[in-house]
């Protein structure tokens, strides 16, 4: 591997130290209906998430209140001694991607038949101290602002 390559993944190594986060895979709801609740949650402190998605009357947000659950005894783990109240969590990345789709077919008339897709999801959800979010963004700026600098020196 080489030296760049070999930085980058240290890097993306040393970030996901920060990151706690849980993965549901294959679940049998589709892409679209599971979209709605990510986009509700999404960027939004834990304890506000997992109200949304307890009292929301929709099948998918069972579901994606368990994982959220699961992101968070994550965080725990990694964080022991750390109050949750105090570590002012939020659900910093969310996203949904299609899964494998089981195909059925339905008989029709005349002989003919209907395709059914019974299409399934993965949902990656990554909780996120909003006090060390705050110092990663203000480290990321630090660093474009060096490297515009640098760019116009050697101009």
């Amino acid at each position: 591997m080489g030296a760049r390559k070999r930085i980058a993944a240290e890097k993306r190594k040393e970030a996901r130290k920060n990151k706690s986060f849980a993965v549901l895979k294959n679940c049998p709801t589709s892409p679209r209906k599971m979209r709605l609740m990510a986009d509700l949650v999404r960027g939004i402190a834990v304890d506000e998430a997992l109200d949304i998605l307890k009292f929301s009357s929709k099948e998918a947000s069972g579901r994606m209140e368990k994982l959220l659950m699961s992101a968070i005894a994550n965080w725990q783990a990694k964080n022991e001694g750390v109050r949750i109240e105090e570590a002012n969590l939020l659900v910093s990345e969310i996203h949904v991607d299609s899964a494998r789709m089981l195909k059925r077919i339905q008989p029709a008339p005349q002989g003919r038949a209907h395709r059914i897709r019974k299409r399934s999801n993965h949902v990656y959800l990554a909780v996120e101290s909003a006090n060390a979010l705050i110092r990663s963004e203000s480290e990321n700026s630090e660093e474009n602002e060096s490297v515009n600098v640098e760019k116009e020196s050697e101009n």
